[in-house]
């Protein structure tokens, strides 16, 4: 099964806790896919809404297809998620429940349909942010510590 990620959130892992991930495919246009199979997406001011018991994705950005003429799509378009009916149903169940957001993390595609991996996620208050960037900055330095002293012990 070959997986090759386009465009990842990184600013959602910094801005939420992942609760949960579930993979859903994207209805897509045909200038779409192949801006996509480009590399042209933008996840990040990117949310899910489940309405009228449908998933839709919106303010992904989807770059233009130059050679796409006037049959282009609209870059910032809803674009409809293709889950089962009782996956979307457990999902506004959570959401209502406890007060959580869909949030795309990855683009991918998957033996050549596009996925996208939604996160169920709660957002982080700030001294959060800061305690998990202090946590990073100390794995960090003590991972140069190990390289320092495996390099003198090598001499």
């Amino acid at each position: 099964m070959t997986v090759k990620v386009i465009a990842a959130n990184r600013k959602a892992y910094h801005d939420y806790h992942v609760l949960d991930a579930i993979e859903a495919g994207i209805a897509l246009t045909g200038t779409e896919i192949k801006s996509i199979r480009a590399g042209a997406v933008n996840l990040r001011e990117a949310y899910a809404r489940i309405e009228d018991g449908q998933a839709w994705l919106y303010n992904v950005h989807v770059s233009r297809y130059d050679p796409g003429n006037r049959f282009n799509h609209e870059p910032t378009r809803a674009r409809r998620l293709l889950l089962h009916r009782k996956e979307i149903q457990e999902l506004h169940r959570r959401m209502l429940e406890k007060g959580l957001t869909l949030v795309p993390l990855r683009l991918y595609l998957k033996e050549g349909l596009a996925k996208v991996e939604l996160g169920l996620v709660r957002g982080k208050k700030q001294y959060d942010k800061r305690e998990a960037e202090a946590r990073r900055e100390a794995e960090r330095e003590m991972a140069r510590a190990v390289r320092r002293e495996v390099a003198t012990a090598a001499r």
